[in-house]
């Protein structure tokens, strides 16, 4: 039985694209689409069959990526969300991961990319794409929050870094010098076997590091 998949994005050929292009994958099928987040949401309330995976723009009119997966992920807690935006901003991508996306993709990502993403949230309930070179689905299934030693300052540190400040305006909250940050973002990005800021909120987000 193939897994049931929603797309809100505001530009109607990419969407139909989408559309399309993930109809061709051998497990997922299209249910539902949708012009902005207003009109998701109505169509979700209408839907008999609610998509398992939502794919949603974070920049829609009327209704944006962020409010609508605040929305459904209070209304519809099974539905797992995937953020799709056309540049990776931390902040923003920071910020739907909060909301209740399990993953964010780039408009731009390889067809065999998007398959892989949405194997994984189906199964698995999460992807970072940071995690390419560890075996991400191992800590998946072990939850384990106890295989890395994080200092307190560190902790300090990664709380704030899974906000919209800069590192700049982080050393200044702590009170510490701009290079100590980058000693403390270093060390994280080895401890939590990442490659960015982004990379780095998933896995506070999913190891309870950071609450949302």
């Amino acid at each position: 039985m193939k897994v049931t998949i929603g797309i809100a994005d505001d530009q109607q050929l990419f969407l139909k694209s989408l559309a399309t292009l993930i109809n061709t994958f051998n497990r997922f099928n299209t249910v539902l689409d949708a012009l902005n987040g207003e009109d998701l949401l109505k169509k979700l309330e209408r839907a008999e069959e609610k998509p398992e995976i939502i794919l949603l723009d974070v920049n829609m009119p009327h209704v944006d990526g962020l409010h609508a997966a605040k929305e459904i992920s209070t209304r519809y807690p099974g539905i797992k969300l995937i953020a799709l935006s056309m540049n990776d901003d931390d902040t923003t991508i920071i910020s739907m991961l909060k909301a209740g996306c399990c993953a964010y993709l780039i408009k731009d990502i390889h067809p065999n990319e998007l398959e892989k993403a949405l194997e994984e949230v189906s199964q698995k309930g999460y992807y970072n794409a940071d995690a390419v070179n560890i075996n991400f689905r191992r800590l998946l299934l072990r939850g384990d929050t106890n295989e890395v030693k994080i200092s307190d300052r560190e902790l300090a540190f990664l709380k704030l870094a899974c906000t919209d400040l800069t590192y700049k305006q982080i050393a200044s909250q702590m009170s510490l010098a701009e290079r100590t940050i980058d000693g403390y973002r270093e060390s994280l990005f080895e401890k939590l076997n990442v490659q960015s800021r982004v990379g780095m909120a998933m896995e506070a987000i999913r190891r309870k590091l950071v609450t949302v």
